[in-house]
């Protein structure tokens, strides 16, 4: 039986919000004043010596519309110069820059290297100068740079085509994604190359004006993946201590050949079993609800960080703990959590109204998803005082983000609100409300999902429904086409 989807935009009021959540037995907590002088979100945060002008926070957004080279285009200043117009004053990495040339997600992927250094240096300048000519001054933003290589979902060379470099093989995951060789897995000599690779391009970040450089350890991407590798043997598989050896190794070697740099970690701290369409919900030109793929011959299932071995639709939190723990310990003081994966629990990482096109209709309302991010942060937040934390999952939310997340900040349960696919369309969506500014209805963020549909259709990625940047662009009429076609 299809799952029927109350829209947010029929809830008029906060009241509506609030029987919404109870009858779906979660709780979703509203602040309803959250503008003027003492909003939560105008409160400034102390980090490595400085001062963090307020709790917004952009995450991490990649447009698939780099050069080859790995460096910015047009589009990609754009985007960049929009994070500066939105009033957040933590900037978390604009978006993922790859450590070396087989890393990449896509053949169109910033990469940070030595030969991009003055174009980067120009797209971080432009950040910055679109953020002061609105807020007139920058020495209270905090903008990092995210480095990642992306493991088993790498295509560097084609957007058709796999070239994966994984931490283990994986029941499920391997034939969607092209591994069928254990040659295709690290050895623990390459990790020794990896580990360098990082540290140079820390190096070069803090050569270039970055305040911080992200660890991406999230959504399956290569150390992500190393931080499940229960069934990986020798030093970097097996035990926690060991799971966790890779990333670690990574941070010091940072901290010690780029020393004064922050380190922020953005983490999935729970993950579940691939999702797909169950084909009893297929219909023409209509993908089915989602539903998880097969696993009870898998069971314990360890394949996954954050996951309940024996139910692995659910979280088990105890490992992130001690993860935290471990990061603390070695000075790590910014986190951003994040869950799931968009390449296979897309309902987790991304809750939307609409499914991209390898994705599939909800099963359940969004607003569940965006109940376990709040409540997980929360969790996590109470146990790690010191560490300032970036939330994540917000976007669905829509008209009654501010008032959610105001309530978050307001009773300490997180540090900052981070924007991602909403602030595509309305960058200053979240500034407008907080200044008691109209809201552009028009411009707000209804999960479409075609920011994630295009390039996995080997377009790039932004707001082909809303911003008229996009909607005017030669992808649009492909992106249309391919839509039509579905």
């Amino acid at each position: 039986m299809n799952h029927v989807l109350t829209k947010l935009t029929s809830l008029k009021s906060g009241d509506a919000f609030r029987e919404h959540t109870h009858r779906l037995g979660i709780e979703l907590p509203l602040l309803d004043k959250y503008d003027g002088a003492d909003s939560p979100f105008l409160t400034t945060a102390q980090w490595n010596g400085r001062s963090i002008g307020n709790r917004i926070a952009i995450q991490p957004m990649e447009g698939w519309d780099a050069s080859t080279s790995g460096q910015p285009t047009e589009p990609t200043l754009r985007r960049w110069n929009r994070f500066g117009e939105s009033g957040a004053k933590l900037i978390w990495g604009g978006e993922a820059m790859a450590v070396r040339p087989d890393g990449r997600a896509n053949p169109n992927q910033l990469m940070l290297l030595p030969g991009n250094e003055k174009s980067i240096t120009e797209l971080l300048n432009g950040l910055k100068e679109s953020h002061r000519t609105l807020y007139h001054q920058t020495d209270d933003l905090v903008v990092g740079f995210q480095l990642t290589h992306s493991g088993r979902f790498c295509r560097p060379n084609d957007k058709k085509r796999w070239e994966p470099k994984v931490a283990y093989r994986h029941p499920i995951l391997d034939s969607k994604f092209s591994v069928d060789s254990d040659e295709m897995i690290w050895t623990d000599a390459e990790l020794e190359g990896l580990i360098a690779d990082y540290a140079r391009a820390a190096q070069l970040a803090q050569r270039i004006g970055a305040d911080f450089v992200d660890i991406k350890c999230c959504h399956g991407y290569l150390l992500h993946e190393f931080l499940g590798a229960k069934c990986r043997k020798g030093p970097y598989g097996g035990s926690f201590e060991n799971r966790s050896r890779l990333l670690l190794e990574i941070i010091r070697a940072v901290q010690r050949d780029a020393p004064g740099l922050g380190i922020g970690v953005r983490l999935s701290v729970f993950d579940s079993v691939p999702f797909t369409p169950n084909p009893a919900t297929t219909q023409a030109g209509k993908q089915g609800e989602g539903m998880p793929v097969e696993h009870s011959h898998l069971l314990p299932y360890v394949w996954g960080f954050g996951i309940n071995e024996s139910n692995p639709t659910e979280p088990d939190l105890t490992e992130v703990a001690m993860l935290l723990g471990k990061l603390s310990e070695v000075g790590v003081r910014l986190i951003n959590l994040s869950a799931g994966s968009p390449y296979y629990t897309p309902h987790i990482l991304r809750p939307a109204a609409y499914p991209p096109s390898d994705g599939y209709q909800p099963h359940e309302d969004p607003l569940l998803s965006v109940a376990k991010h709040i409540n997980t942060a929360k969790q996590l937040k109470s146990q790690r005082p010191e560490m300032l934390m970036v939330g994540s999952g917000y976007s669905y939310l829509q008209e009654f983000l501010p008032g959610v997340a105001g309530f978050q900040l307001q009773a300490g349960q997180i540090d900052f609100i981070g924007l991602g696919r909403m602030v595509l369309s309305y960058p200053q969506q979240l500034w407008d409300a907080i200044n008691g500014l109209p809201s552009q209805r028009k411009l707000v963020c209804r999960t479409f999902s075609d920011c994630t549909t295009a390039p996995r259709n080997g377009l790039a990625s932004g707001c082909y429904p809303l911003d008229e940047y996009y909607k005017k662009s030669e992808d649009a009429a492909k992106l249309k086409e391919i839509k039509a076609a579905w």
